[in-house]
């Protein structure tokens, strides 16, 4: 490849100077030689001699020379100002907003290589912006997923950086907002349809009371006491579904350390008839030292007591309960444990939804209103908690974990 030789601006005007000091001298010379001869030519001489006689041959040499050096100097150096002024002319250009202004400016020197780093500067940026604009472009059809590429160590990679956050956080909040009608339309359905069963079985035995088709008293009573349990199974369908939206809508809490064990033994108390009804046993197992938490031990209650009660519905196969409470890197946890029928794996991602029961007919039978754990896992979490699932053929386990409030003591 042909090496493109570089001459420095400070000998091109070196060479310009001492060449025009050269052309000055030579011009001063052939100047006084043609005087010489002209001298003795009348009528031609008279002017010389007058300026010789007035002037004098010296000042009149001098002013012509110089005369003549300011003159060469300046012709001389047109093109660097011809360039200089392109290249201000092109430097404006950019900073009134037209980036892709370029330059014809090239020699080698100092003045060709600011015209290519400008040409070059002016292509880069324009190019870059061209990116952007289309990816914005992209961006305003709707295509948040479209990346604009960002370039390391660039002012306008910063920007392209900012449009990609910018973008990535719109595609976010458009989704949530999505979501959120989704879930709306989820939660209208979802109500709609377990409001509307047992609603339609009430008004069909009430018409039939009302419009007396029945035989006898028995059958009167009968049809009466079908209506008042799904007028119970109603109540409590509104009852969860209050509870829920008052605690996603943010409830109050009044939070207190709180002795875990000790909440546990004093719930226990309450299951002892549904335990004794199904013959279950439970046991609370509970380390030597205080496991203690900062929670709301009203809204707490209404948790677990979901938790336990499904427990003893669908685990009662296996005739007893284990609650372990520990504390481990300064979490409490809490593992309810049953033996019963394990819950089917594609259930599992499933089971704290709304409304979503793993088999229909037995959570009905069971007064289930497919709430009870979307409310346990929505006053777990509103307390900084977490809650997970885990079931096999061995044992179904639900494990809650909270910040614990007090470290354990050092053994």
């Amino acid at each position: 490849m042909k090496t493109k030789v570089y001459i420095g601006i400070r000998w091109k005007f070196l060479a310009m100077f001492v060449g025009c000091i050269g052309l000055t001298l030579l011009f001063v010379l052939l100047g006084r030689l043609l005087v010489t001869y002209l001298i003795n030519y009348p009528p031609y001489n008279r002017p010389l001699i007058w300026v010789i006689n007035h002037i004098g041959s010296q000042p009149t040499a001098m002013v012509l020379g110089l005369s003549f050096f300011v003159l060469l100097y300046v012709y001389a150096t047109r093109p660097f100002v011809r360039h200089a002024k392109e290249l201000a002319t092109v430097l404006g250009d950019m900073a009134s907003g037209r980036l892709h202004a370029s330059t014809e400016v090239k020699s080698a020197d100092e003045l060709g290589a600011i015209a290519g780093n400008i040409n070059s500067l002016s292509e880069q940026m324009h190019a870059y912006l061209e990116e952007i604009q289309h990816g914005l472009t992209e961006i305003a059809k709707g295509h948040f997923d479209y990346h604009i590429p960002v370039r390391e160590n660039h002012e306008l990679g910063r920007i392209a950086d900012n449009i990609n956050a910018m973008s990535e956080q719109l595609s976010r909040s458009i989704q949530e907002e999505r979501n959120a009608e989704k879930t709306k339309n989820d939660l209208i359905t979802g109500v709609s349809h377990d409001l509307r069963t047992p609603l339609t079985t009430i008004l069909g035995f009430l018409e039939i009371i009302d419009k007396d088709r029945y035989t006898d008293e028995v059958e009167l009573r009968y049809y009466m006491n079908i209506a008042y349990e799904k007028s119970l199974t109603l109540k409590k369908l509104v009852d969860d579904l209050f509870e829920y939206t008052r605690i996603n809508n943010g409830m109050p809490l009044h939070l207190q350390e709180l002795d875990v064990g000790g909440f546990f033994k004093q719930l226990a108390e309450e299951f002892v008839p549904s335990l004794e009804k199904t013959d279950m046993a439970l046991q609370i197992h509970v380390p030597e030292h205080l496991v203690m938490i900062r929670a709301d031990g009203d809204h707490l209650v209404r948790a677990y007591e979901n938790l336990i009660s499904n427990a003893i519905k669908y685990g009662s196969s296996g005739k007893h309960i284990d609650i372990y409470i520990a504390q481990e890197d300064g979490h409490a946890s809490v593992r309810i444990c049953n033996y019963g029928e394990p819950i089917p794996k594609q259930d599992l991602p499933f089971i704290f939804d709304r409304f979503y029961r793993v088999e229909k007919s037995r959570s009905k039978s069971t007064g289930g209103t497919g709430l009870g754990l979307a409310i346990t896992k929505s006053i777990i979490e509103v307390h900084g908690g977490q809650i997970s699932v885990e079931s096999s053929i061995k044992q179904t386990v639900f494990e809650t974990q909270f910040p614990a409030a007090v470290p354990p003591p050092l053994d």
